[in-house]
């Protein structure tokens, strides 16, 4: 894994070793970031959470590329250690790039702050997209995030994002949605 394109470009993401974490490749990482840069025009001083963080290499992709700053949360201890490895080598400042070691669906990022305009969301796919929107129903009640606010979204492809919504009654605009053999990525706003 490497940061592919900006101002940390090449250099090389330490990964977490074993199967509890999923990294995203370069090939699916490159395409996701472009739909993401196309959907928002830029990334410049966007404030991005990477939610479900692993490695970091989603939101340290959008720091690279000129985000404001990053949040990443992750409960793993093992990923963890690769995003503090990460952060490190890469000399990112806490201002730029905050870590929290904690489950994010337990304890969401709701206290006051400046609102989102980017998410990543790569939970382990054992989360039920009802677990995963009520993270995100909540971070809209406590105004934590921008109006048009991007949201990626990573899962089994087994599993029907516009489905979910139209049962769930949820209006949201689907910009894109990828598959990339037995996982998709679901771009997407509220409406």
């Amino acid at each position: 894994m490497r940061v592919i394109a900006g101002l940390y470009k090449g250099r090389p993401l330490d990964a977490p070793k074993g199967t509890s974490t999923r990294p995203t490749t370069d090939r699916v990482k490159e395409s996701l970031i472009s739909s993401v840069i196309s959907a928002c025009g830029t990334l410049e001083g966007a404030r991005v959470l990477d939610a479900f963080a692993g490695s970091g290499a989603l939101g340290i992709e959008c720091l690279s590329r000129g985000a404001a700053s990053a949040h990443f949360f992750e409960r793993d201890k093992a990923a963890l250690a690769s995003l503090r490895r990460n952060v490190d080598m890469l000399g990112l400042t806490p201002d730029r790039a905050r870590i929290f070691r904690a489950d994010i669906l337990k304890n969401p990022p709701t206290a006051t702050g400046a609102a989102y305009d980017v998410v990543f969301l790569d939970p382990p796919y054992a989360f039920t997209f009802d677990e995963v929107y009520g993270l995100i129903r909540t971070l809209r009640e406590k105004g934590r995030l921008v109006q048009d606010a991007l949201i990626s979204y990573e899962h089994d492809a087994s599993q029907d994002l516009a489905a979910f919504f139209s049962a769930e009654g949820v209006t949201a605009d689907i910009l894109a949605s990828k598959r990339f053999s037995k996982t998709v990525i679901d771009l997407f706003r509220f409406m």
